[in-house]
């Protein structure tokens, strides 16, 4: 089984930073993409960002020149630098891995619990 385990959620006043981090484990024989993605109360989860295995990434509009992802293949960990953080960047985040268990076999996606994140105004 493949576990993430996310760290890093808490209060921070608008304009703060925070940084989040999330560890996979278990049964692995490849991480594909990991990313990260939110959900605001009443919302519908959005992705945050991504990167590849080779280090490419892809931010959503609203995050882009504030938050940068990174991994760390050796640690099989990915981080998020959050940066100016808004009110509206409050949500729970999740990290995400996709994650090939044999050599033969396609990824599957696997998420976090989440961690909170509340920023206030």
């Amino acid at each position: 089984q493949v576990q993430l385990v996310e760290s890093g959620g808490g209060l921070v006043q608008a304009g703060g930073s925070l940084k989040l981090s999330c560890v996979a484990s278990g049964s692995m024989f490849r991480i594909n993409d990991m990313g990260w993605y939110r959900q605001a109360p009443g919302k519908q989860r959005e992705l945050v960002a991504r990167i590849t295995g080779g280090g490419s990434t892809d931010y959503a509009d609203s995050v882009k020149g504030r938050f940068t992802i990174s991994r760390d293949n050796a640690k099989n960990a990915v981080h998020l630098q959050m940066n100016s953080l808004k009110f509206e960047d409050t949500a729970v985040y999740y990290c995400n891995a996709n994650v090939a268990k044999h050599r033969y076999l396609n990824g599957e996606d696997y998420w976090g619990k989440g961690t909170l994140v509340t920023v206030s105004s």
